[in-house]
């Protein structure tokens, strides 16, 4: 028994270190995982918001790649991503909004403020369908394509460096023309 206890410490080390070590080799560190990539993407039950044209899930399978959003006002890292999802709504990518468990009218606020860079917007006042989605947080980006297939999943604002390592390969390999 004796040995064991002094054997047992360098092991625990050991495998701890090659566990650490392997978490390391992660391409990026920060990704998280989502079950949603490949798969159809999740139906969408929302609420209007008001002034705003409104959408369903049929429009996934429009034969459009497109970019599914979710924000809130109350988000800040919402509003840096603000301007890098008006230059794509600019250059042609139709971006939908789900604006998450968010009061109207601070919603409709921060848009009037900032922008509107969708082609269409709803609610999810509960969170339910963001739920279904994999949402951990807001933003979330979705990159969907004509058929309604996640192809991709950005975790966090949409900034210049997610846009070149992860939105824009994706958009390209989909055949989306991109003037930047």
């Amino acid at each position: 028994m004796r040995n064991w206890l002094m054997v047992a410490p360098p092991i625990i080390f050991a495998t701890l270190a090659v566990t650490f070590y392997m978490g390391m080799q992660r391409e990026n560190p920060n990704d998280l995982p989502s079950v949603m990539v490949g798969q159809p993407a999740p139906p969408v039950a929302l609420t209007p918001l008001s002034g705003k044209v409104p959408f369903t899930d049929a429009v996934f399978a429009d034969g459009e790649v497109k970019l599914v959003n979710y924000w809130a006002s109350w988000c800040a890292p919402c509003r840096v991503e603000h301007p890098n999802l008006q230059a794509l709504a600019d250059a042609g990518v139709p971006i939908y909004g789900i604006n998450y468990k968010d009061a109207p009218d601070k919603a409709l606020a921060f848009l009037d403020e900032l922008g509107d860079p969708y082609e269409a917007i709803a609610q999810d006042d509960t969170g339910r369908v963001a739920l279904d989605w994999g949402v951990y947080g807001v933003p979330e980006t979705y990159v969907l394509d004509g058929d309604g297939t996640v192809l991709a999943r950005v975790a966090g604002p949409v900034t210049v460096r997610t846009y070149e390592a992860q939105i824009k390969p994706v958009l390209e390999e989909a055949g989306v023309q991109l003037p930047f």
